[in-house]
């Protein structure tokens, strides 16, 4: 008979009171006393706590420093720092101001412990390169807020109802606590600032958005506020918490927005290039741009691209909203002489006798093959100093070497080049891309190098 009535029950409910039962998380919550208790035993980082976080740090700093993304994961699993953050949530979300302070400490002395552990460690290690897995912590931006937004949603709830513990694992990987640390330490041991301050901002959006969410989520699911408490000095440590999250908000924003911008910027030379540099046997090798100077560089191999294409070319700029980018192309023709040679050849073959035009053409012969020869040679030579460009540049990936012409847009002077394009793992240094430039002259012989390296 209860059964019957339940079953009534559920078929006179609407169709919102169903939706809402499937996202209802109350009937799952965990109890109270427990998680709360589970919650403040994480906070503490004495004992056992302390030293799993500085072997946590260490082991997130080798995988940085050798760009291991396994080891870097597995560091972020070993953490504790989640604890005192989760702890700052849920002591605003219950109004418990002793355990804010305490949450509030331990979380300073945590991360103290860990950017100094990392920045002892960077100072002793050999290698001093920023990889890819650090350079990632550099740059924070609005995407970061929703990670920590989304990431700390996830944590509580897992924390706060039943058997959902095996969410916590994922939530540590994504929200990337210890990484942050690891670089802003990094930063501090190679004295570089913008690391410094870029890797601490991205730890500082995690922190601020998985407390809120926490502090959102205790609000949900209706735990109990303390009853005695200072409520004019809980409502000041609200509007503080409020003012941080929207000054924490406004730099990142300013950060995506700057990316979405260049991102545009580059589909837009990928069209311009496509669409306006596109001939029949002519190659684009590849292309980089000069905000500073506002030119935008092409290497080209194959048919030459005449003057009068380039000048229309550059006159389209606009359209793909490159205004007042200069466009320099800078391209080599070794398909034109592999076919006069072998024209060359073929008369040579019909058995001519005149002396004259015999000796002529054995000149021209010997002539095309010294031009073909200093065009075949770069690729041969680029390949046997692989080994040697591992060790001048560690971060390099490829190098292509070519023999190339530049256009002028502005006159019909043609000037050649010894091209050499460095694909690297990462930005280069001033210093490090001109002992990279100083190499590379002396290994092709040649004062007329140009050099670019593409990240």
């Amino acid at each position: 008979m209860q059964k019957k009535n339940e079953m009534q029950e559920n078929n006179n409910q609407t169709l919102w009171q169903i939706i809402k039962s499937y996202f209802n998380v109350l009937p799952y919550k965990d109890g109270e006393k427990y998680v709360i208790k589970q919650i403040t035993n994480g906070i503490n980082f004495q004992g056992s706590n302390l030293w799993i976080l500085i072997f946590a740090v260490f082991i997130a700093s080798l995988g940085l420093n050798v760009n291991s993304t396994a080891v870097i994961i597995g560091a972020m699993l070993i953490s504790p720092l989640m604890g005192p953050i989760i702890g700052m949530g849920l002591a605003l979300g219950i109004a418990d101001l002793d355990l804010f302070k305490q949450s509030i400490k331990n979380y300073l002395v945590s991360t103290f412990i860990s950017v100094i552990t990392a920045t002892i460690y960077f100072t002793l290690s050999p290698i001093t390169d920023a990889q890819s897995e650090l350079l990632a912590r550099t740059s924070p931006t609005l995407y970061d807020v929703l990670i920590a937004l989304f990431g700390g949603a996830a944590g509580f709830l897992a924390m706060s109802t039943k058997g959902r513990n095996n969410v916590l694992p994922g939530v540590a990987i994504a929200t990337a606590l210890m990484p942050p640390l690891c670089t802003a330490g990094y930063g501090l041991a190679v004295q570089n600032t913008t690391y410094f301050f870029g890797a601490f901002y991205l730890y500082f959006i995690n922190t601020v958005f998985i407390t809120f969410t926490t502090c959102l989520g205790v609000r949900l699911l209706r735990f109990n506020r303390k009853k005695f408490v200072n409520r004019d000095q809980m409502k000041r440590v609200n509007l503080y918490i409020v003012s941080i999250i929207i000054i924490t908000i406004i730099p990142a924003s300013y950060m995506t927005w700057n990316i979405i911008n260049q991102s545009v910027f580059e589909n837009n030379i990928e069209k311009f290039i496509t669409k306006e540099l596109n001939y029949i046997g002519t190659n684009i090798l590849s292309h980089e741009y000069d905000p500073q100077t506002k030119t935008l560089r092409v290497i080209a191999i194959g048919n030459p691209i005449s003057t009068d294409s380039i000048k229309k070319a550059e006159k389209t700029m606009v359209a793909y909203e490159l205004d007042g980018y200069k466009l320099k192309v800078i391209q080599g023709t070794p398909d034109s002489l592999l076919i006069l040679q072998h024209k060359k050849k073929g008369q040579l073959m019909t058995g001519e006798k005149n002396t004259a035009e015999w000796q002529e053409l054995s000149y021209n012969n010997d002539v095309l093959k010294n031009e073909l020869t200093s065009y075949t040679r770069y690729p041969v030579l680029a390949n046997d100093m692989r080994e040697e460009l591992k060790v001048v540049c560690p971060s390099a990936n490829s190098i292509i070497l070519s023999k190339a012409s530049e256009s002028f847009v502005d006159s019909a002077s043609i000037k050649n080049h010894i091209v050499a394009v460095v694909k690297t793992s990462k930005p280069l240094a001033k210093d490090n891309k001109k002992q990279l430039y100083d190499w590379l002259k002396v290994k092709v012989k040649s004062d007329s190098l140009e050099l670019i390296v593409i990240p």
